[in-house]
């Protein structure tokens, strides 16, 4: 299964790690992904949702 949200698409993103000589070394920043049961299509779906896409969703709720 991709690290990837089912709702936003965010992925892993990539780059460089900078050491205090301002050495590159490649490294990633993985996205916070949870698992999380949400309605789709009128069923609820298990499906591994970013935090930020989550905590939207129940404000979105709330309302």
């Amino acid at each position: 299964m991709p690290r990837e949200c089912y709702v936003t698409g965010k992925k892993t993103l990539s780059g460089n790690k900078r050491s205090h000589s301002l050495r590159a070394t490649r490294r990633k920043w993985n996205v916070n992904l949870q698992k999380a049961t949400i309605m789709v299509d009128g069923k609820p779906t298990r499906v591994r949702i970013s935090a930020r896409a989550l905590k939207s969703l129940k404000a979105k709720e709330a309302r």
